[in-house]
């Protein structure tokens, strides 16, 4: 069967403002380059061979980067909406540039996942299934929207968050729909996949599966969130095709100044042109290109925005400063 894949990149990331004031959230670094790299990497990874970018906010700022996508061995198109349609109003507005094909891979552009998708598009063909939802388990799925399986896998129920969730199954943000499924949104409209697309499937007795993979998942929409996922791809928590060649437990920037004396570790990311003074320590951080860190600092778990400058002997710990 032939696969190709829509990424939903268009929101505007309101949990990370002001960071995301002039970059979109997809477009932030995370272990040193775009987040919507790793996930472009993981479609391409797993076969397939186009995507459409689905995007919004600042969507100028995503052509002039990744391009035709030959340097990752994917097709990349583009699809702007000039208004936000919701996610399955993109999924129907992108699905407009695809080539014909038999089933569509919908990646969320907030989610960091180590699920494997190739496992997933079996599964979704060995169930004959029109839309195979990826799932993962959860402590506390109030946040989120939950979904109820029956024994065989199939989606009994999906709710969106509730204080008293009926499952600690969520949708972790990779479905595979058929194409049919998608060419019956309505197009041009604003429609939710979760408050309106999956509910109306269930209603219409359309065969709705859930595929449960508890690997590595998380959400990338936080400050502190961004700075785990580059610090984790980094170390090697998780693993990426888009994660730079790096030696140790950090990735330093060839064009960076760093002092001797100064420690940097624990999945930590120094630009371009950054300089870093003497006995400054820097852990799990990501630092922005051109920032100047003084000496005698300590930056712990923490976003450093391009061109900032750090005064000596400040501490900095789970905050973002610069933006």
């Amino acid at each position: 069967m032939s696969t190709s894949a829509i990424l939903l990149v268009g929101g505007k990331g309101t949990r990370l403002a002001p960071i995301t004031n002039q970059i979109p959230k997809p477009m932030l670094l995370v272990a040193a380059v775009p987040f919507t790299e790793h996930q472009i990497r993981k479609a391409a990874d797993a076969g397939i061979t186009e995507i459409v970018l689905a995007t919004s906010y600042k969507a100028e700022l995503f052509e002039p980067y990744f391009g035709d996508g030959a340097r990752f061995g994917i097709n990349i198109k583009y699809a702007v909406e000039s208004s936000a349609l919701g996610t399955a109003g993109g999924i129907r507005n992108a699905a407009e540039l695809l080539s014909p094909c038999d089933q569509v891979v919908i990646f969320n552009g907030d989610v960091l996942s180590g699920h494997s998708l190739s496992s997933q598009l079996k599964f979704h063909k060995d169930s004959n299934a029109e839309v195979t939802l990826y799932l993962t388990k959860v402590d506390d799925a109030r946040a989120y929207g939950c979904v109820e399986l029956a024994g065989d896998n199939s989606v009994k129920s999906f709710l969106e968050k509730m204080e008293n969730p009926v499952s600690n199954l969520i949708n972790a943000g990779c479905y595979i729909f058929n194409r049919n499924i998608i060419d019956n949104i309505p197009k041009g409209k604003v429609v939710s996949v979760e408050r309106d697309t999956f509910p109306s499937l269930l209603n219409a007795g359309s065969k709705v599966y859930g595929y449960l993979d508890n690997a590595y998942w998380l959400d990338i929409g936080t400050p502190a969130a961004l700075v785990k996922a580059s610090a984790d791809l980094v170390t090697g928590v998780i693993k990426s095709g888009a994660t730079l060649e790096h030696t140790g437990d950090r990735i330093i920037s060839d064009t960076a100044v760093i002092n001797s004396s100064a420690l940097i570790n624990n999945g930590s990311v120094i630009d371009g042109e950054v300089i870093v003074e003497s006995n400054t320590q820097i852990s799990g951080s990501i630092i922005g290109k051109g920032a100047k860190i003084g000496k005698n600092c300590k930056i712990i778990d923490s976003i450093i925005a391009p061109g900032t400058q750090i005064d000596a002997g400040m501490v900095v710990i789970s905050n973002y400063l610069g933006f």
